[in-house]
């Protein structure tokens, strides 16, 4: 640490604010926030950091400037601020280039209701943004058919109206205006369905609903069936725009919902706004990690964010674990009921998010996913480095009969076949599974050293501490303890063994990492299975052809290469069998196979 950083440190005083970092050229690498200015930034010259990033960001601060606020709340946004602003290296940048559409209601006489992409400051009303264009040409429609408006862009001022400046067009004839334009429509009634507009993109159906209903009553009492009809169809409308909308609980209004699911390298965050129970909004985005975040420090960021785009005002906000927002935001973290499963609801759409994305960069950028993948494993299996080649070795002795190992390999996450290896069990007599496994651990890798090979990141062993410890013994004797990573899985449970830790570790059962284990003791085993059976059917072979009297090994070894089976051998003509071995020996073959029968 320099000594004019020492000395800013020594500066800097006890109180909520911003701190900026530049390096050598005067560029601001990194923005934070923090409750205790003093302490926060101590931390990062004082502690040993895990992460090799911020490793790498302590060594290149050469000054430091901040700026002290009142509270955390102003810390908070001046924070996401600065960072949108001067987007330094080292921070999370939420990027959205997407311009979202709006719902507005015009400032103006009768005031038309529209989409638009553009927010213009001119006392006009803005409803969203929203995510979805679908979303909005929807509520749109609905709209449309529950209230006839204007589309024109005249300007309805009661002078134009009076002096008689414009003439009623084709939408007042289609009955989808009321003709305000040559004042067929008072402002005051009109104004009353904007209003009932206003309730219903917020989400709040009811007085709708209750108004529709009464005018319906009010024409079927005055016998106009016809106009009570045109009613319902509008109610019915309504509802069923209600209906298609995710209720959660009418009690719950005017809430943002927020979770996050991460991984090694990024997060995936989801926010859902909530409206007299029911969610009108739904956005979620990932987020790519700098300096390994923790999930409450992407969260917090995303939260005000998000709040700042989408202009929401909601008094309090669920999120699933505790964050700190500063005291203008209740902040809940529910625990049970309604309110529990809108936060579910909210994790759930992450991890989708974060499945899909993952389906594209599969296809899109695989070397992402894989290196996703590697990080993920490091992280699961608590290894020094990420395991791009990864050994599997199983034994196979059906019955204590040719007794055979096998061994594979994977390589970035994949079987590499063409790496695959056999091995006949050469120094055990009968079924033993640990000398076995001692055996070919031995062979494979004292043949890799020798060869001068690549050895591998990590080691699986298809069995639990037994034949882990018997593997060990071959790593000592080739010196090569702690420079592998080596692991047992037990079948029974998925239990997960290390050398020297008699308690089992278990992975999640839907984590990646589990499965690609599975995967690697899923194809050793088949891969030993198979050499097995086909060693088994040769040797049944041989055994049939060598019950021959006079007939050696070289003669039983020229049949099969010729005849490919016993089964042929037995139906093939003398002719066949002379061509292939000479006339002496072919004459003790066919005799064998057809005692009864003169060549």
């Amino acid at each position: 640490m320099s000594e004019s950083i020492e000395l800013q440190l020594k500066t800097l005083p006890n109180a909520p604010g911003v701190y900026q970092y530049f390096d050598k050229d005067n560029k601001i690498i990194y923005v934070g926030k923090a409750k205790d200015l003093k302490k926060r930034v101590a931390s990062y010259f004082t502690k040993t950091h895990e992460n090799g990033k911020t490793r790498v960001l302590v060594k290149k601060i050469v000054h430091i400037k901040h700026i002290v606020v009142n509270t955390e709340t102003d810390a908070l946004l001046l924070e996401n601020n600065l960072i949108k602003k001067h987007k330094p290296r080292y921070n999370v940048l939420l990027k959205d280039d997407k311009s979202y559409p709006w719902i507005c209601i015009k400032k103006e006489r009768f005031p038309r209701v529209f989409m638009t992409r553009n927010v213009i400051k001119d006392g006009s009303e803005y409803f969203g943004p929203y995510t979805s264009v679908k979303t909005v040409k929807v509520l749109l429609d609905l709209i449309k058919d529950l209230y006839p408006l204007r589309t024109c862009s005249f300007d309805l001022s009661a002078k134009n109206i009076s002096e008689g400046k414009y003439k009623v067009c084709l939408e007042y004839h289609l009955k989808n205006c009321k003709g305000a334009c040559e004042g067929l429509e008072t402002e005051a009634s009109y104004n009353e369905s904007i209003k009932e507009i206003r309730n219903i993109i917020k989400g709040n159906f009811k007085e709708s609903l209750e108004k529709f209903q009464q005018v319906m009553l009010d024409f079927a009492t005055k016998m106009e069936f016809e106009e009570a009809q045109k009613i319902k169809d509008k109610l019915t409308l309504l509802s069923n725009y209600q209906a298609k909308s995710t209720i959660v609980n009418p009690s719950i209004n005017n809430v943002d919902v927020f979770s996050i699911i991460s991984d090694e390298t990024h997060g995936y965050a989801n926010f859902l706004k909530i409206s007299n129970g029911a969610i009108i909004q739904s956005h979620t985005t990932e987020i790519k990690k700098k300096l390994d975040e923790t999930d409450q420090e992407l969260l917090e960021l995303f939260i005000i964010e998000i709040r700042q785009r989408f202009n929401s005002q909601s008094p309090e906000i669920y999120v699933p674990f505790e964050v700190d927002l500063g005291e203008n935001i209740k902040v809940t973290i529910p625990k049970l009921g309604d309110k529990k499963r809108i936060v579910e609801l909210s994790e759930r759409n992450a991890k989708y998010y974060r499945q899909e994305q993952f389906k594209q960069i599969k296809i899109v950028d695989p070397e992402r996913h894989v290196n996703r993948i590697m990080a993920q494993m490091k992280k699961d299996l608590r290894l020094s480095e990420e395991p791009k080649h990864i050994e599997c070795f199983d034994n196979s002795n059906i019955q204590g009969t040719n007794p055979v190992a096998a061994c594979v390999v994977f390589k970035d996450g994949k079987p590499s076949k063409k790496d695959y290896r056999h091995f006949n069990i050469k120094t055990v007599e009968g079924p033993d599974d640990f000398a076995s496994m001692e055996e070919v651990v031995y062979r494979r890798y004292s043949r890799l050293l020798a060869e001068n090979e690549s050895l591998p990141q990590l080691i699986v062993i298809d069995g639990g501490k037994g034949q882990l410890s018997s593997a060990l013994k071959s790593l000592d004797l080739l010196g090569l303890r702690g420079k592998i990573a080596i692991i047992g899985i037990a079948k029974r449970l998925e239990e997960i063994y290390y050398p020297g830790d008699s308690i089992p570790m278990y992975l999640d059962k839907k984590s990646e990492t589990l499965k690609i284990i599975q995967y690697l003791r899923n194809e050793a085993h088949r891969f030993g299975i198979t050499f097995h059976r086909n060693k088994r059917s040769k040797s049944a072979i041989q055994s049939e052809l060598e019950q021959i009297p006079d007939i050696g090994t070289q003669t039983i070894t020229t049949l099969l290469r010729t005849f490919k089976s016993a089964k042929r051998v037995k139906e093939a003509s003398f002719e066949e069998i002379q061509e292939a071995i000479g006339k002496v020996r072919a004459e003790k073959v066919y005799q064998y196979y057809h005692p009864k029968k003169t060549m």
